[in-house]
């Protein structure tokens, strides 16, 4: 109540003032949208991939753009995953499907908090024994390749202005898995997995995406943004 009060007197100095109160709406876990937002200032239309999306509105980058008229591709390997985002994001491209660097089936942990499922056994099982999260159950799910994906879904003639991943774990994967003689966002948003190395300039991660002509320009607690040189 006392938050309340003080948030309703500070609305009414502003307007006192003749100023205008402004409130940044993220929908982003750590603000990535924000910075997104910054960097294409001005793009009203654009198009987006987000691999791992886990939900249309909660901890989405994509979903403020999706708002602004962006349209995009949203894959996640939850099964039923993409119900909500049938009903939420119609216009995007909704893919059930797992992202991986080689055809093959692997067990996918799911837990009582599906933000942070995935296929990685060892981050699963820390988490099930180290911290309050519980695997449910495990299932088995084939991979495919983001360079068959977007050969097979990407409209055509579409500039892919971002792509963002975060596959708990296999994000290095999922990046070995695209063509980029054929497929180069202008920015790539990666969950990097070595919080506490700082930005990790020597990761296999920071290195590949170098070597592919990209450069770290900007990072939150979790995420390493990536820009397309000019050449």
């Amino acid at each position: 109540m006392l938050m309340l009060k003080m948030k309703q007197k500070l609305r009414y100095l502003l307007q006192k003032l003749g100023l205008i109160e402004i409130q940044t709406v993220c929908f982003s876990q750590e603000g990535e949208d924000l910075i997104l937002e910054e960097y294409f200032h001005g793009v009203n239309k654009g198009f987006y991939i987000d691999i791992g999306a886990y939900h249309p509105i909660r901890y989405s980058n994509t979903f403020k753009f999706y708002l602004k008229g962006w349209h995009g591709i949203n894959i996640d390997a939850r099964p039923g995953s993409m119900q909500n985002f049938k009903k939420v994001r119609p216009k995007d491209i909704n893919l059930e499907i797992a992202v991986g660097n080689r055809s093959e089936c692997l067990k996918y942990y799911m837990f009582d908090e599906p933000a942070l499922n995935g296929f990685s056994k060892e981050i699963s099982e820390e988490r099930d024994r180290d911290f309050h999260f519980n695997i449910l159950k495990t299932v088995d799910i084939n991979l495919e390749r983001l360079e068959v994906i977007l050969d097979n879904f990407l409209p055509e003639n579409t500039e892919i202005h971002f792509l963002s991943i975060d596959v708990e774990g296999l994000d290095y994967e999922v990046l070995l898995s695209n063509n980029f003689n054929k497929y180069r966002p202008k920015m790539i948003l990666v969950e990097t997995s070595v919080i506490s190395e700082g930005l990790a300039f020597d990761s296999e991660i920071n290195i590949f995406l170098n070597e592919n002509g990209y450069s770290l320009v900007a990072k939150t607690f979790r995420t390493s943004f990536y820009k397309l040189n000019l050449c």
